[in-house]
């Protein structure tokens, strides 16, 4: 960082760092032995939609490298666009295989970024729920190198009581976002 960063305050963006998502699954640990909460098996990868050629070809080839997998059975892959123009693929596995999850999660990452396209890649998420079916999301931000929860309620609302309940939680498994305005809402992610 040069003098005139410091002097206007400007900061060097933090590099991601994709081996994060490897901490899910002692996070999903934590977060069942703490609040009764387990992977539903169910993530996915949100990455700004691109069009054209090369794209077209880097997802087939995701899609090709993930169905691959001879333990993946018959669990899906799918890709899906939402409402306000992102794309999502979606990896679903048997909700005890977590470490699969995440090692899909890491693929598809890896494969974007080593491809160019990691400046579309905006977040990863793997889905939770408790006895109750309360939703909860682990997000990475691919961007920030950082985790946060999301628990969203019916009617766009989020528990918010939960949210803090989990970052103080997981302070010790995963790097959690401090700045809170970060914690940006994914209503209606597929896989959640």
């Amino acid at each position: 960082m040069g003098f005139l960063d410091v002097l206007f305050g400007r900061s060097k963006p933090v590099r991601p760092d994709l081996d994060q998502l490897f901490g899910l699954p002692s996070a999903a640990i934590t977060l069942q032995a703490a609040l009764g909460f387990t992977p539903t098996g169910a993530g996915s990868v949100c990455f700004a939609t691109i069009e054209g050629g090369a794209f077209a070809q880097v997802r087939q080839e995701v899609r090709d490298l993930l169905l691959a997998d001879a333990e993946r059975g018959d669990a899906a892959v799918e890709f899906s666009a939402d409402e306000y123009g992102y794309s999502w693929l979606v990896s679903r596995r048997r909700p005890d295989d977590l470490p699969a999850l995440v090692g899909d999660l890491h693929a598809v990452n890896t494969a974007l970024q080593d491809s160019g396209f990691g400046p579309q890649l905006l977040c990863s998420l793997v889905a939770f729920t408790d006895t109750g079916r309360r939703p909860l999301a682990l997000v990475y931000l691919y961007k920030r190198g950082t985790f946060y929860p999301f628990a969203p309620l019916p009617g766009n609302k989020r528990d918010n009581p939960l949210e803090l309940q989990v970052k103080a939680l997981l302070k010790d498994d995963l790097r959690i976002e401090q700045d809170l305005t970060r914690w940006f809402p994914l209503w209606g992610a597929p896989a959640l």
